[in-house]
């Protein structure tokens, strides 16, 4: 008769999951990174706690993204553009005045038009849904091909980093181990907070309403932007006689739109639209979100990369902060592909500094821009509203300065990463 073995003191350790990178957050900005990654060949694995089919969902919801020219091209190259459902609204124009609600917005303007810089368009609208379910086939895509693999959800239980390697622990499966984790895990980020990593910000006392609206006229791909004294409202142009509104009001007003009723909520709503688009009908949903702007001390620290919201935060009022974040991917994407084709460790402090400073300048100098002209717009001083109209029509009445702005507004600089040139790594 056999002798039975005795049982394990504890069960085996599953064989961990190895990837050069570990991308934790798949929401817009993270699961472009995972693609543009995987498509270049860095063996990858995205993680998050939803599973992102779940925003799939059919339906208009009026939430949409300004997607810069840039950040198409980035698109583009990942394979994510093609898989758009329907075409984006292209805006070829974009119209900026201050104003009050009594008196009407000023005679005083900025005027943007693409025509003038070789006819591309700035940018394109793209609802949420429409771009989610765009990276979802590209991820799927790429997970078929066994380039990419997905583990969402997850339930993160342990992060160590140490100066070997990372290894991203989570519930009901196998550890995951890596040279670098990418975190794209939104502006509360928990990986940040973990590495005790320094951020600075502030709040505005400012929220956003966000939705959208039918209305009578076209808008001929022009994007508005009205500045009031309560905060900016900007209309941006969507697929036929729709547009997407960012409607900013001190926190206290904020909250008592919301709360009104249907009725009363579209006839405040028309008050600040103006009527250069007729007569407007408010589209179901509206929702809130605080405005603050944030930056953190430092990009990186042992085998992690902070990237997007985890990294910095704007006021929404050039539509720059998803853009951002996909300048970051394009950057660390550059940086680590580079690594790994040469057979070096793509987290090293090398390259995460190369990582740091290419984007924490522009990151820091579009925080500066935004926090500057929503203080000097939201001021109501007579005298201060003076000055900012006539400097509205004396930046629109100099050329050079207005094309330039134009070209700044659609991400274009003298030296590009290669995904925002339209090139895949």
């Amino acid at each position: 008769m056999s002798t039975p073995h005795p049982a394990p003191l504890s069960a085996p350790h599953p064989a961990p999951l190895r990837a050069d990178v570990a991308v934790v957050g798949l929401g817009p900005v993270g699961a472009a990174l995972a693609i543009a990654l995987a498509q270049a060949g860095v063996s990858v694995v995205g993680l998050d706690r939803a599973d992102p089919r779940v925003f799939e969902d059919p339906g208009f919801d009026g939430r949409a993204y300004a997607v810069a020219l840039t950040s198409q091209k980035l698109l583009a190259a990942i394979g994510v553009w093609r898989h758009l459902p329907a075409p984006p609204q292209a805006m070829v124009e974009i119209r900026t005045t201050d104003g009050d609600l009594a008196r009407g917005p000023s005679p005083l303007f900025l005027h943007f038009d693409a025509a003038e810089v070789g006819g591309t368009p700035f940018g394109w609208m793209v609802e949420a849904r429409h771009l989610r379910l765009a990276l979802n086939a590209r991820m799927a895509e790429l997970a078929a091909e066994g380039a990419l693999r997905l583990v969402a959800p997850a339930a993160i239980t342990r992060v160590e980093r140490t100066a070997a390697a990372a290894t991203v622990e989570r519930a009901g499966g196998p550890p995951i181990r890596a040279a670098l984790i990418a975190a794209c895990d939104g502006r509360d980020s928990p990986l940040r907070k973990q590495a005790g990593i320094a951020e600075t910000g502030w709040d505005y006392g400012v929220d956003a309403i966000v939705g959208a609206l039918a209305h009578e006229l076209p808008h001929r791909g022009t994007a508005q932007e009205r500045f009031l004294p309560g905060g900016v409202f900007a209309l941006l142009p969507l697929a036929g006689n729709h547009s997407a509104y960012v409607w900013c009001e001190r926190r206290s007003v904020a909250a008592t739109l919301m709360g009104l009723s249907d009725t009363a909520y579209a006839r405040e709503l028309a008050r600040r639209a103006g009527d250069h688009l007729g007569a407007i009908t408010p589209l179901p949903g509206r929702w809130r979100y605080p405005l603050g702007a944030t930056h953190v001390h430092r990009y990186t620290d042992t085998r992690l990369a902070l990237v997007g919201d985890a990294a910095h935060r704007l006021h929404p009022l050039a539509g720059q902060a998803l853009n951002l974040g996909w300048r970051d991917v394009a950057s660390l994407a550059e940086a680590v592909v580079g690594r790994v084709r040469l057979g070096l460790d793509c987290a090293d402090a090398e390259t995460l500094a190369a990582y740091q400073r290419a984007r924490r300048a522009e990151n820091l100098a579009m925080i500066a821009f935004t926090d500057a002209m929503h203080r000097l717009f939201s001021n109501a001083s007579p005298p201060l509203r003076l000055v900012r109209r006539l400097g509205l029509a004396a930046f629109n009445a100099v050329g050079p300065l207005r094309r330039g702005a134009m070209r700044a507004a659609m991400g274009e600089r003298a030296r590009l990463p290669a995904l925002l040139a339209g090139r895949p790594l």
